[in-house]
């Protein structure tokens, strides 16, 4: 099996840089979830959040509904343009928790070992 660096987890998913020779492979990030995967640039990944922003605010009808986030089954795009995923509110809310989680972290680790070393 290939080596990871780990970037954030919950328990719906994963986001990590593969490695190759030791080396970390930092310009794209694999995200895996619910038997799913993509391998977005940083770019992708900051796109991807924003349709997931989209797709809450279109399909926040749940807040007065008695099954609550559980029954319903809605498209979210992604990136790549033939590809949309079939989810409901709860799984969407686990998905945006990862994408924001990944992100926070590479913008940190970004700032800590670039702009933000003396």
């Amino acid at each position: 099996m290939r080596e990871i660096e780990q970037i954030y987890h919950n328990n719906f998913g994963i986001a990590f840089y593969w490695k190759d020779r030791n080396t970390t492979i930092s310009d794209k990030v694999q995200l895996v979830f619910k038997e799913t995967g993509f391998y977005f640039t940083v770019q992708e990944l900051n796109y991807f959040c924003d349709l997931i922003e989209d797709s809450m605010i279109e399909n926040a009808c749940c807040e007065a509904c008695e099954m609550k986030y559980s029954c319903h089954k809605f498209l979210l795009k992604t990136p790549c343009n033939s590809i949309d995923l079939a989810v409901n509110m709860t799984e969407l809310k686990s998905i945006k928790d990862l994408v924001e989680g990944s992100l926070f972290k590479i913008e940190l680790d970004e700032y800590v070992y670039g702009v933000g070393m003396n």
